[in-house]
């Protein structure tokens, strides 16, 4: 396969998809070697932004994924204002501040940080899709464990977990930790609806 037909093949992809595509799904739709997607996707996340394109192609862990340029935030938030998700509560925050920074962690273990119960609020991050479940604790009971997700990644605009804020050194049963948590967690949004926001990665039609 030809260098452009490998670029428009991954560009269709990539479009249609919505959400992250892994490297390994990519090699085998195209039938390419890892280290041939990882350098044409790179080729084409440098053309796209040497360009000033609308558009721009991202990095998500092991995965790509297409998203709007940073600079067409105002616009894109204009345009598509009314179907922004609604913002997170402060309990959301902070349980899903727990998840992010502790993961996997099961519901017994986020209540007992935050000391109340967490059952709806970890329903709805899992139905937001910004937690999944992650399997099940090897102790009496099994109970269910839970991660961030790549929909977490994007919604916060980070790479990876790495690029989470730094915590300053506390116990983890002081409840100056879970606030230190939801602060950070708080940094990140703002710098959602600033000029990470045009980060956030579109699907098919370019919704966000």
């Amino acid at each position: 396969m030809e260098l452009k037909e490998l670029e428009s093949a991954i560009e269709s992809i990539l479009f249609a998809a919505g959400d992250p595509m892994s490297v390994e799904r990519l090699c085998l739709t195209l039938s390419q070697d890892r280290e041939t997607v990882e350098s044409v996707c790179q080729r084409m996340a440098d053309a796209y932004s040497y360009d000033r394109r609308g558009i721009r192609l991202v990095k998500l862990e092991n995965s790509w994924q297409m998203c709007s340029a940073p600079e067409q935030a105002g616009y894109v938030r204009k345009a598509l204002e009314n179907r922004r998700p609604a913002k997170l509560s402060q309990p959301a925050l902070e349980v899903l501040a727990i998840v992010a920074y502790f993961q996997p962690v099961t519901r017994a273990y986020i209540e007992q940080i935050r000391g109340v119960d967490s059952s709806y609020t970890v329903g709805l991050l899992l139905e937001r899709g910004l937690i999944r479940e992650a399997g099940r604790l090897a102790v009496p009971g099994r109970p269910m464990q839970f991660r961030t997700t790549k929909n977490f990644l994007r919604s916060f605009g980070l790479a990876s977990l790495d690029d989470l804020p730094d915590l300053a050194s506390a116990s983890q049963e002081e409840l100056q930790l879970t606030m230190e948590m939801e602060s950070a967690l708080r940094r990140l949004r703002e710098a959602e609806t600033g000029e990470n926001a045009g980060e956030k990665l579109v699907g098919e039609g370019g919704e966000p």
